[in-house]
């Protein structure tokens, strides 16, 4: 690319606008040019916004320090800046879709890492590797906006990417019948653990609305497009438990899986080694080279060793054996706030710009 794109960040002071900047420093194709928050933070520079919050283990880029932090509500002043923005901010829901369309119909595209647009049915929820295909409902969606080149395209919850890809790997299979339960970083509720001593030797079996998002999210990733909406897949039968654990980062699944086809073991593991998708055959900057690596020992993947697989963009499987109940039981682990957030955002970014759906203003 000749010329990086310019990159707005939309929340760029909470904890997944924080890894937006890291995971943005010195990327190829984009540049951060302007960062907004809310009006308390806006007229500071990003280093007094932020302060002692900074919670990256990578220091806070030189490059964004001196930037003055914008309003995100000065909707038009912010897109005249930048040739896209990502979204990561704290509103409620309604706060978030009226925003992210405003600044659509700005005529600048999003990238959001909110679940507030995850069911608006023109608007694609997309694991690149997985359902590339669905940012085709872009262009329905900009005829209801009325827009030229905005549009609105967004990432799923953190907690389906330990086994989402699974079930898109063994789709000849027919994957039916899913039990999940995800033990959950502290960092997914934007917390580190001096915000949140609690969390020390503690367990929390609940964590609002995800247990509803990794059952539902990842038969929309599996869905297809059909008139200009996305029509989710009606299997697998997905049920979930989440439940928080006392780790930073890493989101850790442990399945049971029933398929419609008894496929061996061998069969399976080489479909996930073997998977790929549009960022692999693209090669685009943020995509791992091998999507989900399986991992022998029994005692494999661990947060420890495991989650920065691939710079925290890969998917680590392993355990995978037969069931008494189930045809076979498996543990998955990804980062929660590299794939699971940011990183997956900047990588549905990148599949915007090589298919042409993003481009300089």
């Amino acid at each position: 690319m000749e010329q990086k794109l310019k990159v707005g960040i939309l929340g760029a002071t909470g904890m997944v606008g924080q890894r937006f900047i890291a995971l943005l420093e010195d990327h190829p194709w984009f540049e951060v040019v302007t960062v907004a928050a809310s009006p308390r933070s806006a007229g500071k520079t990003y280093e007094e916004a932020v302060g002692g919050r900074w919670k990256m283990d990578t220091p806070m880029p030189e490059s964004v320090k001196g930037l003055k932090v914008a309003n995100v509500n000065e909707v038009e002043k912010v897109a005249e800046s930048v040739d896209f923005v990502f979204s990561a901010v704290d509103m409620t829901k309604d706060e978030i879709r009226a925003i992210e369309e405003a600044y659509a119909k700005a005529e600048t595209p999003v990238v959001s890492n909110n679940s507030a647009h995850r069911w608006t049915p023109d608007v694609p929820m997309v694991v690149p590797e997985i359902n590339a295909e669905h940012f085709d409902v872009i262009k329905d969606q900009k005829k209801r906006l009325g827009t030229v080149r905005g549009f609105i395209a967004v990432k799923p919850n953190c907690s389906i990417q330990s086994y989402a890809p699974c079930l898109a790997a063994w789709r000849e299979f027919g994957p039916k019948e899913v039990v999940a339960t995800t033990y959950q970083a502290i960092s997914g509720a934007g917390k580190n653990f001096a915000d949140w001593p609690e969390m020390v030797e503690n367990i929390i079996p609940y964590i609002g609305g995800e247990e509803e998002k990794s059952e539902q999210e990842p038969l929309r990733v599996l869905g297809r497009v059909e008139d200009g909406v996305i029509v989710k897949a009606s299997l697998p039968k997905i049920t979930c438990q989440c439940v928080r654990v006392p780790v930073l980062n890493g989101h850790t699944a442990a399945v049971f899986i029933n398929f419609e086809k008894k496929p061996t073991k061998e069969q399976l593991i080489e479909k996930l080694t073997s998977f790929r998708g549009f960022p692999q055959e693209e090669d685009l900057p943020s995509a791992p080279k091998q999507f989900i690596q399986y991992l022998e020992d029994d005692d494999r993947p661990q947060v420890k060793m495991d989650v920065d697989y691939e710079n925290g963009m890969g998917v680590s499987i392993g355990r995978l054996r037969e069931d008494t109940m189930f045809d076979y039981k498996f543990v998955g682990l990804s980062h929660n706030t590299v794939r699971g957030a940011a990183g997956g955002a900047v990588l549905c970014a990148e599949s915007l710009t090589a298919k042409g759906y993003i481009r300089a203003k």
